[in-house]
């Protein structure tokens, strides 16, 4: 079956689709508690996604922005995100969780943050500041004893 037909690609973000083939998985040993399950299971998913396969689906600016936010998940070459699961007992299930952290971040990457504007406060404002001012200063120094002044 082809890599580019559209019953072999899954969504990773809206109006991104990547192929399967694309996204390698392996399987290991989990580590902690867990009794025999952890001692005879490989239910640990590891997903080895190739930044090529990345920069076909996405634009230029989206993949780089996720290789900023990629962080200690980009391999030492940078030629690969490795994202790794082992919160569940099943294989299946922490597979699925590889694909959502890919999704997140995918996402993430294509969310341009809004520019900042400087802006000034306004005339209003300044004034209604400067007005408060002279009340609190007027208040304090009617406090004070006759003379004190």
């Amino acid at each position: 079956m082809d890599d580019h037909s559209p019953d072999n690609r899954i969504p990773i973000a809206p109006g991104v689709l990547l192929g399967e083939a694309s996204l390698r998985f392996t399987f290991s040993r989990s580590g902690g508690p867990g009794g025999q399950n952890v001692n005879k299971l490989s239910t640990k998913a590891t997903l080895t996604v190739q930044i090529e396969d990345l920069a076909t689906v996405l634009p230029m600016w989206a993949l780089k922005r996720l290789l900023i936010h990629a962080g200690s998940r980009l391999a030492g070459d940078g030629e690969r995100i490795i994202i790794t699961d082992s919160s569940s007992r099943s294989q299946q299930a922490n597979k699925q969780a590889c694909v959502a952290k890919l999704r997140m971040m995918v996402v993430e990457a294509m969310n341009r943050p809004k520019r900042r504007r400087p802006t000034k406060p306004s005339r209003g404002s300044i004034q209604r500041r400067l007005d408060s001012k002279r009340h609190r200063a007027k208040l304090k120094s009617e406090r004070r004893e006759p003379n004190d002044q």
